[in-house]
C-alpha cells in the first residue's frame, strides 16, 4: 500500500511537470512503476493508462482555451506514425547500447534546439513559395514551409520509433522551430498526439492482458489532476520560461540516458 501511495505522489509531479512543456512523461512512469516492484509487462500496460489519461486531461484544458491545432496534429501525427514504423522496424539494426546513446542524442539536440532563437516573420495574402503550405487553426494562420517541416518531421518520426518512444520530445521543437507555432499551442497539440499515441500502446498491451486496475486507476486519477494543473501552469506561463524549462527537462533525461547505457555495458 505504501508503494502504491509514493508512486501516486511521484507520478502526480511527473503529470504536471511534462504536461506543462508538452511531453508525455511515459518514460519517468515506467521507471517509477518498475522500481515500485510492478512486473515490467504491467508497469509498461499502466504506464501508457496513466499517460492516456493524464494527456486527455490536458487535451480537454487546451482544447477549451483554443490551444490545439486539429490540422496541424493531423499533419504532423500522420507523418511521424508513418516514419515510427520505419523507425521501429530498422531498429533491430542497432544494439540497446547504441539506440541509448542516440536517444540521448536525440533528446540533448532537441533541448538545444528549443532555445534557439525563432524569428516572427510576418506573411501577406500574396502568392506563397512553391513549398509552403497555409493551416488555419482557429483565428491563428500558419506557413510552414514543407520543405523544411516534411523532412525535420519524418526525421522526428523515425527517431523516436526507433528508440521506442512516444515522441513528445521532440514534437515540441519541431512544431515550434520548423512550423513556426507558439509554444502554447505547440504544447496543446504535442499533448493531443501523445494521447492518441498513448491509447494505441496501452490497447496493445491489454489484448496480452497486462492491465492492472488495482494500480492503474488510482494513478489515473493522478495523472488527470497533474494534467489539468499543468495544463493550466502551461497557459498561464510566459513561452519564454516554459522553453528553458523543456531545454532542462531534456537534458537531465540524457544524462540519466547516458548513465544507464554505460552501466548496462559495465562502463560505471
Amino acid at each position: 500500500m505504501m508503494h502504491l501511495v509514493i508512486s501516486c505522489a511521484l507520478i502526480f509531479i511527473v503529470a504536471v511537470t511534462m504536461t506543462m512543456v508538452g511531453k508525455g512523461g511515459g518514460n519517468f512512469y515506467v521507471v517509477i512503476l518498475a522500481i515500485a516492484g510492478i512486473p515490467m509487462h504491467q508497469a509498461a500496460a499502466t504506464g501508457q493508462f496513466i499517460l492516456f489519461a493524464a494527456s486527455v486531461a490536458a487535451m480537454i484544458v487546451f482544447q477549451k482555451n483554443k490551444a490545439v491545432s486539429w490540422p496541424l496534429a493531423f499533419l504532423v501525427g500522420g507523418l511521424t506514425a508513418v516514419a515510427a514504423l520505419g523507425g521501429g522496424y530498422f531498429s533491430h539494426l542497432f544494439s540497446g547500447f547504441t539506440l541509448k546513446l542516440i536517444f540521448a542524442g536525440m533528446l540533448a539536440a532537441a533541448g538545444a534546439v528549443m532555445l534557439m532563437p525563432v524569428s516572427e516573420k510576418k506573411h501577406t495574402e500574396k502568392a506563397q513559395p512553391f513549398g509552403t503550405l497555409v493551416l488555419n487553426s482557429g483565428e491563428d494562420r500558419y506557413w510552414i514551409n514543407l520543405w523544411i517541416a516534411v523532412p525535420a518531421t519524418l526525421l522526428t518520426g523515425f527517431g523516436s520509433g526507433m528508440v521506442g518512444v512516444s515522441g513528445g520530445s521532440f514534437l515540441v521543437p519541431l512544431m515550434v522551430v520548423a512550423c513556426g507555432v507558439s509554444m502554447h499551442k505547440a504544447v496543446g497539440t504535442s499533448s493531443t498526439l501523445i494521447a492518441a499515441i498513448a491509447f494505441m500502446g496501452f490497447a496493445g498491451h491489454a489484448a496480452q492482458g497486462d492491465f492492472n486496475p488495482q494500480w492503474a486507476l488510482p494513478l489515473a486519477v493522478m495523472t488527470v489532476l497533474g494534467g489539468i494543473i499543468g495544463g493550466k501552469f502551461a497557459l498561464n506561463t510566459k513561452p519564454k520560461y516554459l522553453k528553458p524549462v523543456f531545454a532542462f527537462t531534456n537534458w537531465l533525461a540524457a544524462v540519466f540516458m547516458v548513465i544507464n547505457a554505460l552501466y548496462s555495458q559495465g562502463g560505471i
